[in-house]
């Protein structure tokens, strides 16, 4: 402990290690900066007070150099040690020898820089340095280095004592390089260095201490140091004296400049290692040189100032003091004879001195004074003075140093001369109860090696004084009835010290004893000790029965009394565990036997004392054995029967069950029939009687059978009892006391039958599973029949039971699993507990349970049972560790496999049951894997479990939840089968559930053929055969088809496998691959494939079983290879699969080119041919497919009306010229135009063929087929052929596209045929080309086309197809309500909705619908108008959205002809007496309205400005559709209207709130940046194109566009609002909340303004219109619109200015010029203007119109209204018409009838009158 060193004491002197200067603070970041303190000032003044900093490399020194310098110059040598014992201390510099010219010669000039700062006071600098010094010296030659030995001396003693521990230990590191560099050149400075060098040495900072004795070894090997001691032995004691005796702090450091405390520390410090350097002197110093220095230690000895040493407060110099004196009594007697007077009291008077650091020095000193001063006790009063301080000291258990401390007694009370302890007796009595006493100090008790050392030493003590005084009985009958018993006595009571070796030390003690009178010649001390002996047993005997006979015995005692009799019973096992090596002493004498040998003892710091005789411990030969002494064995014996009869009447009379559990424990070690008789007493042979012969005689002849019966069994079977083992234990010593294996069977047997409860023999069982030698006991019973058949019955039982209803106790049952668990699982020497043919059994009982639960319904489940056979067959399994497996445990590991691998609905088991199930098969699996030999390929359970796995997934019904337990039961159990080291077994497994071919095929037949709908209308495969069945069956709603599972179930096996080198035979892993490939395919194809299919595949992606995932692990091309030739056999998905691997470039198209370079070997066509074909066309370059198609065209000359229709016929090759000319790769025209004239051809032939106007019923599939194809053809001609047609050609194509459809449109009832439905789409399909082709034609185009063309088109085909498609439309709509657009039912509506687009507004007036008229509907249209929007409009309602474009196409054509009628009836409206309003075409107002309730359901509780974004095709995304479309029409209805109209519509809407609602859904539905995705990659100085900028294209066709259809027709309809209602809008966002306010304003500002102001503005600019006497000109900069009226001589400048927010904002009216006009008037007109812009709904111009209008009429004479000062309404357009009678002015009547309504009165605004 380095308290005096550098350590953080309480006075933190790390801190002053640095405070010295400025220059320390600077080096010293974090330290305490204290300001210039008297150090400071001091060091500066040392500087030669310049206050500044010595350049570095200065040669000049300062003034005290210079000094320095001149002292050298004058004496002419080196100045010796100064600073030691005078007041200069600091002059450490590099000292000048014969002035300072010599210096330069002798050191190098980095070394000299490198010493001076040596001597500087910063503790950073010195250290810095002198890690430099260190490495030049290792750095330089030896010759530049011993340019340094002469300053080194006076260096290295003053800095060797430096405060900083850090420096001490840099300065010896360094001096070890000087070292190893000069070598023997140091020896001249040896005397001058040699006295630091051990004080450095002996430094109480270990570091520095290890760092110079590594020093010193480099300098001197071993045997050379104690020579080099003696050289130098005058210098060092010199030093090693002047430390001791004439420093003081202060002439050690210099008071001025250092603190106190660092004074002190160092003082003592210094005295520290000058004691301990002393005694290495000692040490170290031959004997012969140590006369020589015998006066120098005598001075030193005559020093008083020496000897207060030993009471100094440092503990570390009164340890060293200690360590000293033991060196000195050591190795020079004789002097410290003479010194005795002040050794001794030093020494014995210190011996209460309790410091850690001091003691072990003490004590050994203590030792080595009684040794060496045989006067000691004449110069102390050892009564008086030192026996009262030991007996403090062990009174107190040492005061925590007991380990240290009590070894020292034995040898101390040795030594101590008769004459200091007389009276003996009263001395040993005193001390030893001084010992005793030490045991029950709290330090003690709680340290377990303190009162191990404290019973030790009493022992010991207790043993030596016994041997010395043997034969005075006074003393014997003290250490035995005073010491000794009590002690026993007490330990008894004390549980805290019976763990402690007491009994172990107490055997021994006996035992060294009794060896002794045993082997004793002398007969004398034989008797005396054999006294003693019987004198312990006497006493002893008295305690024990005292402590058991008492009714209520004491636990602990009770206790501690069986461990000592346990213990003295078995000798044998004594101290060995804690015996230190030198913590017990023996005397010679005690053995005589042993050699007697004088050993040195050695010390704790490792020096030898003589004068004690001390042995090692004999090995107690006669004990070996285990056999007693019989003066031991009969005193042993008598006591455990007195004890054994006292607890037996106990027991007896008052059924004590602590006595009980003595008697146990007491039996267990003394099982003898002496002691079961005693037991037994007079009690007669009653119960035995009853039993057979044969255990009837064995009671007779055996106590211990006879207590069994008598006794033992009735205490079993009390039930009250918790814990019974010790009664187990009982049972086991009187089994002990029979004589053979079969005795002890036959007795156990008997018991089984009848006596013995379940519970007493678990724990019998328990009992011999914990100890071998209880097992070897009844091993014969446990193999036995009686308890085999026992436990089988007892399996039945449980397991049958009840477990519901059941009456006995849970803990009883649990028990009894317990019972069940222990003979499956537990095994000795590899061989189960019971005999193999029960086990066998018991587990075929618990498969049977098992396999019933399986059966159960959830009513009837019995969780517990199948809980508790879990526990039983996890341990059984778990603990199976070289036993096989037998047939029945299989059978059991499979029913557990397969509980585990069935979804809850089927097993209803719970969660933890199931975790349980799993934990337990797994662990039966684990066990089957590792097994050593290849046992497990006879495995049934592998065999069996792979079967029920194939069976699984391919006959039952699964779905996706079952489908993902089985998944995850195979996960667990591959990864199992995955530890074992046979590489084949995962293999074999995987072989054993793969289906063969034909149940592949099996199951691909059983998929629904619902796929083939998608490839068939997108052309991607052709069919001419009926292949269909119905759709998905009612009851396979939920469960997945076999193929889909098998092939999840096999990829899933794959994935876990081949994560180790798994050897898979016959392709099994590209054939699971492509089944997979097959499932994924199927599902990807179905059109709305139902919840459950979606569910499956998401299934497989978080399972990881994708095919990504699985083509790492095969080979591509043996997978090519295998799926080609699939495809050329079967066609339909396998083409598919092609496709989609080279499309989702899985596979590039060089790994394919190889599969199809024949194109011949395609050739004669069969399905599978020409699917891969069509298949494969997309990705085949233009030659191969000009190869393909030049094979087909001569195959489509001259065929049979047969041949026309088969695959390998006109069909099958026109299909894949189709194909080919899909992917625009057939540019010749000439070719087409050839197919097109052989096509001619054909109907020609065989007219009957093409499907004209006829019933489709009575048509084959096959000639369905042909004719999809002929049609597709044509409208792929018309397309991509770019050459002229003839007119014939033209009659061709559309006389046969009209004769087709009509033949769609007399056979809707066919529709949900397959081919009849793509039949009726490609008919549609060609119709809606032909009207695009004409909708199309320009000028130029029209000039290659036939005169009459357009024309016919126009007016007989165009309207042909419109009159035979309207209707269509209508009953198909009609009949379903509810179709998606993407189910395969509605594939022809999207070709003729899209017919339908391109009918013109004149064909949609003649229309020729059935009449459909609502009554009480007000209206003004006519019939056929409102019969059309009564059967149209409805339709923007319908599910499928081609249906609602359709509609609002037809519409939107329509819209601008309906304001016209209600224009026609304008006069009916307006005078009635309150706000005028007209509704928008009612059937679209009442569709607005349930759209408004359906939409309220989708967007409702949204709040505005948080956007939704809509599924595309979902229910919610055609409402909103729907919705918004109708909103379209009403505006586009709106805008055609004119301004009073509009007045009066949007007065309706505003009465409704229609609009207000449509607002807010426009927030919710337009996103927050309506930009185009793709223009952020445009130049970026252009502004982006936003959905406000670019017009909505409404396609059916495209759906790439879907997710942006709402969003961007949610921004057109928004800024059709705006434009057509602004003054609306600007109400409604006046009157809205704030958040709503902001953000309305944020969004329009930011895209909607800049598009409306430019467009507005662009209006104005381009205006056709001229107003008489009225110019307009806008600028589109300034946003500003300028309108100049001139009449006569009146001229008027307006300028209009629109918001930044337009139309929110208000429009500012500026005057410019005004000539003529009075003020009043002007600013009446200008408000006039602000007013018609602000509340009209229209455009700039029209509002200028309106104003102007009512300029002229004031002009005209006409008087304002005295109400609105207007001459037309603001609001209404009307002028004033109703007069009051009285003055006959004229008002609006609209502005009366709000005078009247607000003023609740009716008289004239003006006169007052009433009016009438």
């Amino acid at each position: 402990m380095d308290r005096v060193g550098g350590g953080k004491g309480p006075g933190g002197s790390y801190y002053r290690e640095s405070s010295s200067g400025a220059r320390g603070r600077k080096l010293c970041p974090g330290r305490v900066n204290r300001g210039l303190s008297a150090q400071s000032t001091a060091a500066t003044a040392t500087m030669g007070g310049k206050n500044k900093q010595r350049t570095k490399g200065n040669l000049r020194p300062s003034n005290s150099g210079r000094a320095a310098e001149l002292l050298a110059k004058e004496q002419g040598t080196v100045p010796g040690f100064i600073g030691f014992g005078t007041s200069q201390s600091d002059l450490g510099y590099v000292p000048a020898i014969q002035g300072a010219e010599e210096i330069d010669s002798l050191v190098d000039s980095d070394f000299r820089m490198v010493l001076r700062k040596l001597s500087k006071k910063d503790v950073t600098t010195k250290l810095k340095a002198m890690q430099e010094f260190g490495t030049m010296c290792t750095e330089r030659d030896t010759e530049t280095v011993k340019g340094v030995l002469p300053y080194w001396p006076r260096i290295f003693c003053k800095i060797s004592l430096d405060h900083d521990r850090r420096v001490r230990e840099a300065t010896q590191q360094a001096f070890e390089k000087l070292i190893l560099k000069v070598k023997k050149q140091l020896a001249p400075y040896l005397k001058s260095l040699m006295g630091y060098w051990l004080m450095a040495q002996c430094d109480t900072y270990t570091p520095a201490a290890f760092a110079a004795k590594d020093a010193f070894e480099a300098a001197f090997p071993p045997s050379k140091q104690p020579e080099a001691i003696a050289f130098c032995k005058d210098e060092i004691t010199s030093v090693l004296q002047d430390h001791l005796i004439k420093e003081t702090p202060d002439t050690l450091s210099d008071p001025q400049t250092v603190p106190e405390e660092e004074r002190e520390a160092k003082f003592y410090r210094v005295v520290t290692c000058s004691l301990l350097a002393l005694k290495k002197l000692l040490c170290l110093l031959p004997d012969n040189e140590l006369y020589s220095l015998e006066e120098k230690f005598k001075s030193l000895l005559s020093q008083n100032k020496f000897w207060k040493y030993g009471k100094h407060s440092v503990p570390q110099i009164r340890s060293a003091y200690f360590e000293l004196v033991s060196a000195l009594c050591q190795r020079i007697p004789q002097l410290m004879k003479e010194e005795a007077s002040k050794v001794s009291p030093s020494v014995l008077l210190s011996i209460d001195d309790s410091d850690p650091i001091v003691c072990p020095a003490l004590w050994e000193a203590v030792l080595y004074t009684l040794t060496t001063i045989e006067d000691c006790w004449l110069h102390v009063n050892a009564k008086k003075s030192v026996f009262p301080k030991l007996s403090t000291v062990i009174r107190e258990g040492g005061r925590g140093l007991a380990t240290v401390i009590y070894p020292y007694l034995l040898p101390f009370i040795s030594k101590l001369p008769q004459s200091i302890t007389n009276p003996k007796l009263h001395f040993f009595k005193n001390f030893l109860t001084s010992l005793v006493a030490g045991l029950s100090t709290e330090r003690t008790k709680t340290s377990s090696s303190e009162s191990s050392a404290v019973i030790s030493a009493f022992f010991e003590c207790l043993r030596f004084i016994m041997q010395q005084n043997l034969g005075e009985e006074e003393i014997e009958q003290m250490l035995i009835n005073d010491q000794l018993i009590p002690f026993i006595d007490a330990v008894l009571k004390d549980p805290g010290l019976q763990h402690g070796q007491l009994f172990h030390h107490l055997a021994e003690t006996l035992s060294s004893w009794e060896a002794k009178a045993d082997m004793e010649k002398d007969e004398k001390t034989a008797h005396n000790l054999e006294n003693v002996l019987i004198h312990f047993w006497e006493r002893l005997s008295d305690i024990c029965v005292a402590k058991i006979n008492e009714p209520e015995a004491d636990v602990e005692s009770v206790l501690g009394v069986s461990n000592l009799l346990q213990v003295l019973q078995k000798p044998k096992s004594s101290l060995k565990s804690n015996k230190k090596k030198n913590g017990k002493v023996r005397f010679a004498d005690e053995i005589l036997e042993s050699n007697k040998e004088n050993e040195k003892c050695v010390s704790s710091k490792g020096e030898n004392i003589e004068g004690w005789e001390l042995t090692t411990e004999p090995s107690l030969t006669h004990n070996s054995a285990g056999l007693l002494s019989p003066l031991r064995k009969k005193p042993l014996e008598d006591l455990v029967c007195k004890l054994a009869d006292i607890s037996i009447n106990y027991v007896n009379e008052r059924k004590s069950e602590q006595h009980l559990k003595f008697l146990s424990t007491l039996l267990d070690s003394f099982s003898s029939s002496r002691v079961f008789k005693m037991l037994l007493g007079d009690e007669k042979q009653s119960i035995v009687q009853a039993k057979p012969l044969e255990i009837a005689k064995l009671a007779q002849k055996n106590p211990a059978v006879q207590f069994l019966y008598q006794k033992l069994i009735g205490w079993l079977n009390e039930d009250q009892r918790k814990d019974f083992g010790f009664l187990v234990d009982i049972l086991y010593s009187a089994l002990q006391c029979c004589d053979n294996d079969m005795e002890r069977k036959k007795v156990l047997d008997d018991l089984t039958k009848v006596d013995l409860k379940w519970n007493s023999l678990l724990k019998i069982i328990e009992k011999a599973c914990s100890s071998s030698d209880k097992h070897a006991l009844v091993t014969p019973w446990l193999k036995g029949d009686i308890l085999g058949e026992k436990l089988v019955n007892l399996a039945d039982c449980l397991c049958n039971e009840d477990l519901e209803s059941r009456v006995s106790s849970e803990s009883h049952f649990s028990e009894r699993w317990t019972l069940l668990s222990l003979v499956l699982s537990q095994h000795v020497k590899n061989d189960y507990l019971i005999g193999d043919i029960y086990v066998e059994r018991i587990i075929v009982k618990l498969h049977e349970t098992l396999f019933k639960t399986k059966k159960l319904s959830e009513a009837e489940s019995s969780d517990s049972s199948v809980s508790f056979i879990c526990d039983v067959a996890y341990n059984y399994f778990s603990s199976a560790k070289g036993c096989l497996l037998m047939p029945s445990s299989e059978d059991l590991l499979l029913t557990l496999f397969q509980l585990c691998a069935q979804s809850k609905e089927k097993t209803h088991l719970p969660d933890f049951l199931i975790c349980k199930l799993k934990n337990t098969w797994l662990s039966g699996v684990n066990l089957l894997v590792h097994q050593t030999d290849s046992s497990y390929k006879e495995s049934t359970f592998l065999h069996l479990s792979a079967l029920w796995l194939k069976n699984q997934v391919q006959a039952s019904s699964l779905d996706i939840n079952s489908l993902q337990v089985l998944l995850s039961a195979v996960d667990d159990l591959l990864n199992t089968l995955l530890e074992s080291e046979d590489s084949y077994l995962m293999g074999v497994y995987i072989g054993s559930v793969m289906p063969n071919d034909s149940e592949w095929e099996k199951m691909r037949q059983s998929l629904p053929m619902q796929w083939l709908h998608r490839p068939l209308l997108e052309g991607r495969l052709s069919l001419n055969y009926e292949c269909f069945k119905t759709d998905f069956k009612e009851q396979d709603i939920k469960t997945l088809p076999s193929h889909l599972c098998t092939s999840a179930l096999l990829s899933k096996m794959i994935l876990i496998a081949l994560r180790k080198e798994t050897v898979l035979e016959n392709n099994e892993l590209e054939k699971i691959i492509a089944e997979l490939l097959y499932s994924l395919q199927w599902c990807e194809e179905l059109d709305n494939p139902p919840i459950f299919l979606t569910g499956f595949c998401e299934m497989l992606q978080k399972m990881n079983i994708t095919y990504d995932n699985l083509r790492v692990l095969g080979n591509t091309s043996g997978l090519l290879q295998l799926l080609f030739n699939r495809s050329r056999e079967h066609g339909t998905l396998w083409s598919l699969i092609v496709a989609k691997l080279i499309l989702s470039r899985s596979i590039s198209s060089d790994e394919v080119k190889p599969h199809y370079k024949r194109k011949e070997s395609f050739f004669p066509l069969t399905e599978g041919n020409l699917h891969t074909i069509q298949s494969l066309c997309p990705f085949l370059s233009k030659e191969e497919k000009k190869e393909f198609s030049a094979q087909c065209i001569p195959a489509l000359l001259g065929w049979t009306k047969k041949d026309l229709c088969s695959t390998n016929g006109g069909f099958g090759h026109l299909a894949i010229f189709n194909s080919c000319l899909q992917t625009k790769s057939i540019d010749d025209g000439e070719l087409l135009h050839g197919i097109l004239k052989i096509i001619i051809s054909w109907k020609k032939e065989h007219e009957d063929i093409f499907l004209f106007s006829c019933n489709l019923s009575e048509a084959s599939p096959e000639v369905l087929g042909v004719n999809i194809e002929i049609i597709r053809f044509l409208s792929l001609f018309l397309k991509y052929c770019s050459s002229p047609l003839a007119e014939s050609e033209w009659d061709f194509i559309m006389c046969s596209m009209l004769a087709w459809l009509e033949t769609t449109s007399e056979n809707q009832a066919l529709y949900s045929i397959p081919l009849v439905q793509l039949f009726a789409c490609v008919s549609c399909d060609l119709s809606c080309d032909l009207s695009a082709f004409f909708d199309s034609t320009t000028l130029d185009t029209i000039g290659n086309l036939p005169v009459n063309l357009i024309s016919e088109w126009k007016e007989f085909f165009s309207q042909g197809i419109h009159s035979l498609l309207l209707p269509i439309l209508v009953t198909v709509t009609g009949e379903n309500k509810d179709v998606s657009e993407t189910s395969f039912q509605n594939a022809m509506l999207k070709p003729m909705c899209e017919t339908l687009t391109y009918i013109s507004k004149e064909q949609l007036l003649s229309h020729k619908l059935p009449a459909r008229l609502v009554a009480d509907q007000k209206t003004n249209l006519p019939e056929y108008l409102q019969t059309l929007l009564n059967t149209l409009a409805p339709l923007l309602l319908f599910r499928a959205r081609p249906v609602q474009i359709a509609v609002y196409h037809m519409l939107y054509k329509l819209m601008p002809e309906l304001p016209q009628y209600d224009q026609d009836n304008l006069k009916s409206y307006g005078d009635e007496e309150e706000e005028p309003a007209l509704s928008p075409p009612a059937p679209l107002m009442s569709l607005l309205s349930t759209q408004e309730d359906l939409l309220e359901n989708v967007l409702g509780c949204i709040p505005v400005g948080q956007i939704v974004t809509i599924k595309p095709l979902s229910e919610d995304f055609c409402y909103v559709l729907g919705y918004l479309l109708t909103w379209k029409l009403i505006l586009t209805f709106f805008k055609a209207a004119s301004s009073q109209l509009r007045a009066l519509y949007s007065m309706y809407l505003r009465k409704t709130k229609s609009l207000n609602k449509l607002l807010y859904h426009l927030f919710r539905l337009m996103p927050e940046n309506p930009t185009y995705a793709e223009t952020a990659i445009e130049v970026p100085n252009k502004d982006p194109k936003t959905f406000f900028t670019e017009e909505l294209q409404l396609s059916i066709r495209e759906t790439t566009t879907l997710p942006y259809h709402i969003p961007h027709l949610a921004c057109s309809v928004y800024h059709m609002t705006l434009k057509d209602l602004p003054a609306m809008v600007r109400l409604w966002w006046n009157s809205s909340e704030k958040r709503v306010f902001n953000i309305v304003d944020r969004f329009t500002s930011k895209y909607v303004s800049s598009v409306l102001s430019f467009q507005e503005i662009s209006s104005v600019q381009t205006s056709t219109q001229l107003f008489n006497g009225m110019t307009v000109k806008a600028r589109a900069t300034t946003r500003e619109v300028m309108a100049t009226y001139t009449i006569e001589d009146i001229v008027i400048e307006l300028i209009i200015q629109l918001p930044s927010n337009y139309p929110l904002g208000s429009i500012t009216v500026e005057s410019g010029k005004r000539v003529g006009v009075a003020v009043q008037q002007w600013r009446n007109w200008m408000l006039q203007l602000s007013t018609y812009l602000t509340h009209q709904n229209g455009s700039i111009m029209e509002g200028l119109a309106l104003w102007k209008n009512n300029v002229d009429k004031r002009f005209e004479g006409v008087e304002d209204c005295m109400i609105c000062f207007s001459v037309i309404h603001g609001f209404n357009y009307s002028l004033p018409k109703k007069a009051c009678r009285t003055c006959k002015k004229k008002f609006h009547s609209a502005c009366l009838y709000k005078w009247f309504t607000s003023s609740n009165k009716s008289t004239c605004p003006l006169c007052r009158e009433t009016f009438f």
